[in-house]
């Protein structure tokens, strides 16, 4: 088969990227925040775009919108919110603003340093954001204050007594989130404080007179956070609901008012699996339903949508299964119904009468586009509505690869086949392991997306292992407590499935991963030499180091143990105490602002494999974190891995990146 360079990958990098969907309350505009190349090129900036959600007209820029406009919202009147740097900003940050349908722009809200999140209440003109305060500050003009002396004598520094003191790539404090309500001409009101890591998480009730949030976990608690309900006029609290080692997120109100809903999860733990469902708080007896005690497709299940329609009790949700993420209803009596027969759902948006929904659907084969659906039919195929980002015809088809793990549980995986690929002239696999490791192969990758290697001739095999999410409870069982055992097994037995194909070639192969993937890499490096070539991503390599470097460093000491006294699944799943057994060409990708896999990790992976002698390329981006967000980035990383298996499996010259 031909291997010509292929620039499939360019493509997919310069495409646009709808990324949320927000609908007029009454149903009659449909706006998408789409993420595009700045002028230069350098990196993503999004924009606002009306889409017609009657599917007959190509999208448009919304008037007035301009780069760096994200998180559209409206009011009750129809009044477009939105988040944006626009304009003199003292101290710069994101500012909450209002357009009009002719395209003017009035700030609504300017925070000192930014607003991160905001709601607007669905039967009111009430409207929360979610913005920080330094200690001391007890509201935003002496909170600008101290931001500004903190600036005038050159003071970055953070006085931390108790963690976490990083999360989701960012170093948490000095400052903290707290929840401003606005209503009507006064001036906004502080509802709370929500820890160091619970911005943005926050509901109002349609009329806007309770505001709900999430406080973050304490050291004394980590693996339990507080959702409190707070008075919207004085901030003063009502309820606050707490379950030891559960967390809530994605509040909404039902349309009464009278529930709050929210998922629920419990976090794995040395004993036990995940466990996550959606439950109903009630704010004045302070009961807690679980409105899924028999759904067992998960774990995560996307944010909750209720009906519109107040009394009304039914809602929408989405969740992994089995290599999609449908939409799914829940009526009144409790009954749950699969609404789409194929994709990955998010965004969902219901329309005023509750008869219709509005989303973007993606998956492996198609980027995400806005779709509408009948909000009751099963297994449904969407509307496809006018969206950005169209790539054309993909080179290749997709299928799917059936095999049984070592303990008879039913495995499946997506493979990607190149064009021509058969028995004539078979093709190269590479197998690609996703993150999480609870996550799945479901909907369309933003990196590591296997078409640019199908592109140049690859077949790419995506497994869902063992811990991966959409398969059931069992599925989190049957990986507990072996991140390197039966997830690694359920891997290599998918491959062995996808080889006995005939237009598959098994004398080369090769194995990528990011995150829990590229720590499945590093664990096939020390377990096997089938593959002729690995690549780790942000993956993990000494466990023991790990857990105490990671900022989810409590979380993930709860699944491995306190290493002083409880050393066995260290020992069993760390790849780093076989070193010695590393011979198979490996490929490392890190970033530098990685605070969830900490790039010392693939430092210590890469000082092993020179040490063994083993040929080995570290592609290092210092201002990077957990994934590539750069667009220039991202084509590196399919260049170098595209060029480096080229190299190891295919025999072709070594070639260097340009600007590299």
């Amino acid at each position: 088969m031909a291997n010509a360079p292929s620039t499939f990958h360019q493509r997919l990098v310069e495409q646009p990227r709808p990324t949320g969907l927000a609908l007029a309350p009454d149903g009659t505009r449909l706006v998408a925040s789409v993420q595009s190349l700045d002028e230069e090129g350098s990196r993503y900036v999004s924009e606002l775009w009306e889409v017609d959600p009657a599917g007959r007209r190509d999208p448009r820029l919304v008037t007035g919108s301009c780069q760096g406009d994200r998180a559209p919202a409206f009011t009750v009147d129809g009044t477009l919110l939105f988040l944006s740097e626009r304009g003199p900003q003292e101290p710069p940050g994101a500012a909450l603003w209002a357009l009009t349908a002719n395209g003017e722009a009035e700030r609504i809200a300017h925070h000192p340093g930014g607003t991160t999140a905001f709601t607007a209440a669905s039967r009111s003109a009430t409207i929360a954001w979610t913005a920080a305060l330094l200690p001391g500050a007890v509201d935003a003009d002496t909170h600008a204050a101290l931001l500004h002396e903190r600036d005038r004598q050159g003071v970055t520094a953070v006085l931390y007594e108790a963690t976490p003191t990083r999360a989701d790539g960012a170093d948490l404090g000095p400052a903290e989130p707290h929840a401003f309500v606005l209503r009507g001409d006064a001036p906004p009101i502080d509802a709370g404080g929500q820890g160091l890591a619970g911005a943005g998480d926050m509901a109002l009730s349609p009329d806007g007179s309770v505001v709900a949030y999430t406080r973050a976990p304490t050291s004394a608690a980590p693996d339990t956070n507080v959702v409190v309900i707070a008075d919207a006029s004085t901030g003063a609290k009502r309820r606050t609901f707490s379950r030891p080692g559960h967390q809530y997120y994605g509040p909404v109100f039902t349309a009464d008012g009278t529930r709050l809903l929210c998922e629920r999860q419990k976090e794995e733990t040395y004993d036990t699996e995940w466990q996550v469902t959606l439950v109903a708080l009630d704010p004045v007896s302070g009961e807690e339903t679980d409105l899924l005690p028999d759904f067992d497709n998960w774990p995560w299940p996307g944010r909750v949508i209720p009906s519109p329609v107040p009394g009304d009790t039914t809602l929408w949700f989405t969740g992994d299964e089995r290599g999609h993420c449908p939409v799914f209803r829940r009526d009144p009596d409790g009954t749950v119904t699969r609404l789409t027969a194929s994709g990955a759902y998010t965004s969902l948006c219901v329309t005023p009468d509750g008869a219709a929904l509005y989303a973007l659907r993606s998956a492996l084969d198609s980027p995400p586009r806005a779709v509408r659906l009948d909000a009751g039919k099963p297994d449904q195929h969407p509307v496809f509505l006018k969206t950005l980002g169209d790539l054309g015809p993909l080179p290749g088809t997709l299928t799917e690869v059936h095999a049984t793990g070592d303990d008879g549980f039913a495995l499946r995986a997506w493979l990607v086949l190149p064009e021509g690929a058969g028995p004539d002239d078979p093709s190269p696999l590479l197998v690609n392991v996703h993150g999480g490791p609870q996550g799945s192969w479901s909907d369309w990758p933003g990196q590591w997306n296997p078409w640019p290697f199908a592109a140049r001739g690859y077949a790419v095999l995506l497994p869902d292992p063992a811990l991966s999410s959409g398969y059931g409870q069992r599925m989190q069982e049957r990986g507990r407590g072996q991140y390197g055992g039966r997830p690694y097994h359920d891997v290599i037995a998918l491959t062995d499935a996808a080889l006995a194909r005939p237009d598959l070639d098994a004398s080369r192969t090769a194995l990528a991963g990011w995150s829990f993937g590229g720590y499945l890499a590093g664990r096939a490096a020390t377990r096997t030499d089938r593959f002729r070539a690995l690549v780790s991503h942000a993956g993990l390599w000494n466990l023991e180091a790990f857990q105490s470097e990671t900022d989810m460093h409590t979380y993930f000491r709860e699944i491995f143990g306190d290493p002083r006294t409880r050393r066995e699944r260290y020992e069993a799943d760390s790849p780093h105490f076989n070193a010695a057994k590393l011979t198979t060409p490996m490929l490392i990708v890190h970033g530098g602002n990685d605070y969830r896999v900490p790039v010392s990790q693939s430092m210590a992976l890469h000082h092993d494999l020179q040490r063994q002698g083993v040929p080995a390329k570290f592609l290092y981006f210092p201002d990077e974190g957990h994934g590539i967000e750069a667009p220039n980035h991202l084509r590196l990383v399919y260049e170098t891995a595209l060029n480096f298996l080229d190299h190891h499996v295919l025999g072709a010259e070594w070639k260097q990146p340009g600007l590299l």
